[in-house]
């Protein structure tokens, strides 16, 4: 497959598609006698591991990490790459509360809109 198909089919961009290859996310794609990447099933195998990995919340710093311990030695880093994951979900948990926090501050607002919000906003109308 062109890098073309290969970007309309699992809704990637070309570019993003070249960026997983040259940080090492995924293997080099083969190359056909033209120079031109050629995607081979196993190529796109890597694309959906990191299409989901990523749609689960796993940054390209964790993941990029992960990869290198997989490819590294896949049965001896298990443990590790489980950590990995336990880590991006507690820092997504923080993430899930700050942004929580975010919206009760702004229920409490709406709360109150008509009778202090806007009586606090006639004191910044300029004279």
């Amino acid at each position: 497959m062109t890098i073309a198909q290969v970007s309309k089919q699992y809704d990637i961009s070309a570019d993003t598609l070249r960026y997983y290859e040259r940080i090492g996310l995924m293997p080099a794609v083969t190359r056909n006698a033209s120079g031109n990447r050629d995607y081979t099933e196993f190529e796109c195998n890597w694309i959906e591991y990191i299409k989901c990995m990523r749609t689960a919340g796993v940054s390209i710093e964790t993941l990029t990490e992960y990869i290198r311990l997989f490819r590294e030695n896949p049965d001896g880093t298990a443990d590790l790459r489980k950590a990995l994951l336990v880590e991006q979900r507690a820092q997504i948990a923080a993430k899930i509360k700050e942004l929580q926090n975010i919206a009760d501050k702004l229920d409490t607002k709406l709360d109150v809109f008509e009778s202090v919000m806007l009586k606090n906003e006639q004191k910044l109308i300029s004279r």
